[in-house]
């Protein structure tokens, strides 16, 4: 998504209260049965508060059983497999990082500067690849770029040319450059998709403003009447245009011609060595068919091409036959509603509600129910994103929550995505203040956060149990949750039971992670399993804390762990 619409700039943001109304639209057709997660409201809340809230209460259970599924294995799959092993990395090209090589120039805002609605700061593609080495340390293994295509935007959403890297970002050759110095190292590359509206420079449209009725376009947009109003914006736009800005033209869609054009620049990217593309505002293209050929097209050139949508609420209808994940902004309002412990509600377009554990572990488990375990494996979870406040700032700088969100973000599942900049502690309001240039003096970096994310990247690399297995939630009760990666069944058993679990170094695929989370401010004490259940392993058995590796080791007794789990802490240890 692009930016909040102002007197000089023509791409907006739907609030969360259109998202809402969408979701429930697209929820109130499926026949599935209604989760409650009994979260009240005061009598003081306002409808917008209400329409928020229904976007987590209106979740339906899907027909799915991710555990079943991932147990049975994978005998045909129709994604691409390397998805789920990925960390993202989202970058903003004009902000990232800039290289001397490229020439660019006069008028660039400072590099430091408070970012503005349209101004340039001259990021560009070569500076992202002489930044490599540091996206490789981090743990990054795939990069998805915002729109790189010839703009006169900063944020690139308003396309001139679909076919030209744009030269504020160094042209083609900076990009030939970025993608093979990039998967030199095995990191992926996937491009922001534009293919719902261009702009009033995309050569067609210009060709109708110049040329009026008689230009050969005409059909490649839809044209309301004569002469073309495209910039008087005291009246409204004289064709159709992606809410009605009169910088974003749509294009005609049931035109063949558009069709084929949209359909060219996807496989033509592949070709050219792109890993998948993530789509914007998919649903805004309502021909039938249109997504469903655009992935039979790109999967024909690259069967292992990643295709991803920004869909904001439930997306049955668009998983499998048209995309393989969303942008995960379900499991994103979740964590901000349990992790978060004080949230700067003007950072947010809508109320999202506070969530105990119960609720969002009612949540986090009907979420892997909506699709087939592959899919879910496909989505990409955010905590931030171009379009969202800084996670760090709309949490009022409480570095506790930016933990937990993200630690678990990183053990449930599907892709992690980080937003450039969140793992050094950058802080933002809504954009396009949350689009700042990265901060590259390192003494202005959260080296604390640094290393946590380091640290994130490296358990989830480490250990194929949190790419792959099974999600139990163990616990839930009051501000704590406790969940579990991989195969809890072979380790909790009846109490009666004479089974004993074998250790990892034994079998391996029986690799199990522990996660636990408190987001009170008072330690928590936690018994595990729960009620006639034991661990299967030997009394005495030691387990170290792979995060706080100085902690007191856990013992098991009597076939019971008891875990204190630090205020606004976590614990994460190996079965």
């Amino acid at each position: 998504m692009g930016q909040h619409p102002s007197q000089h700039e023509g791409r907006r943001s739907k609030t969360q209260n259109e998202r809402a109304s969408e979701a429930k639209s697209s929820t109130e057709s499926s026949t599935t049965s209604h989760v409650d997660h009994t979260l009240v409201l005061n009598a003081s809340t306002t409808d917008a508060e209400q329409q928020s809230v229904n976007i987590l209460n209106e979740l339906h259970t899907g027909p799915f059983n991710f555990n079943e599924q991932i147990r049975a294995g994978k005998s045909k799959r129709d994604t691409p497999s390397w998805v789920q092993d990925a960390v993202f990395y989202q970058i903003f090209p004009d902000r990232f990082a800039s290289s001397p090589k490229v020439h660019k120039p006069s008028g660039l805002e400072f590099w430091d500067s408070k970012p503005t609605r349209n101004g340039f700061k001259g990021g560009d593609l070569l500076g992202v690849a002489e930044k490599l080495s540091y996206l490789k340390e981090l743990g990054v293994t795939a990069i998805y770029l915002c729109p790189i295509f010839q703009s006169a935007c900063n944020h690139r959403y308003h396309t001139h040319d679909y076919h030209q890297i744009d030269p504020l970002l160094g042209g083609a050759r900076a990009f030939e450059h970025l993608l093979a110095e990039a998967h030199a190292i095995g990191m992926k590359v996937i491009l922001d998709g534009v293919f719902n509206h261009a702009s009033r420079g995309f050569f067609q449209f210009n060709h109708i403003l110049e040329c009026g009725e008689q230009s050969p376009y005409t059909r490649w947009f839809k044209i309301h009447s004569y002469p073309v109003n495209a910039y008087y914006e005291r009246k409204p736009p004289t064709y159709a245009a992606w809410w009605n800005l009169h910088a974003l033209p749509q294009f005609n869609h049931e035109n063949a011609e558009v069709r084929e054009f949209i359909y060219d620049v996807g496989t033509r990217w592949i070709q050219q060595g792109i890993d998948g593309w993530r789509l914007d505002v998919p649903n805004e293209v309502k021909v039938p068919g249109f997504w469903e050929e655009f992935r039979r097209r790109v999967r024909s050139v690259n069967p292992d091409a990643y295709l991803v949508g920004e869909i904001w609420g439930q997306a049955q209808d668009w998983i499998g036959s048209r995309f393989d994940g969303t942008m995960n902004y379900l499991l994103n309002k979740a964590c901000i509603g349990f992790f978060a412990e004080d949230i700067d509600a003007s950072l947010l377009d809508a109320f999202v509600p506070p969530l105990d554990a119960t609720s969002f572990a009612d949540i986090v488990s009907n979420l892997l129910t909506l699709y087939p375990a592959e899919n879910v494996l496909c989505q990409l979870n955010l905590m931030g994103s171009h379009d969202t406040a800084r996670f760090l700032s709309l949490v009022k700088n409480d570095i506790s929550a930016v933990k937990l969100a993200n630690l678990f973000l990183f053990c449930y599942p599907g892709a992690p995505c980080i937003y450039y900049g969140d793992e050094v502690g950058m802080e933002g309001a809504k954009d396009p203040d949350c689009r700042r240039a990265f901060v590259w003096d390192e003494s202005r970096w959260n080296m604390e956060l640094l290393d946590f994310f380091k640290w994130c990247c490296q358990m989830r690399s480490s250990h194929s149990c949190v790419r792959e297995g099974e999600f139990h939630c163990l616990h839930a009760e009051d501000k704590v949750v406790v969940c579990a990666r991989g195969r809890v069944d072979h380790y909790f058993v009846d109490r009666d039971s004479t089974q004993m679990a074998t250790t990892q170094e034994e079998q391996p695929e029986h690799n199990t992670l522990v996660f636990a989370f408190n987001t009170s401010q008072a330690d928590a004490q936690v018994i595990l399993p729960h009620g006639s259940q034991r661990i299967s392993l030997p009394d005495h058995t030691v387990f170290i804390d792979l995060w706080a590796t100085q902690a007191p080791p856990l013992t098991l007794n009597e076939g019971k762990l008891h875990l204190t789990i630090p205020a606004r802490g976590f614990r994460v240890f190996k079965l």
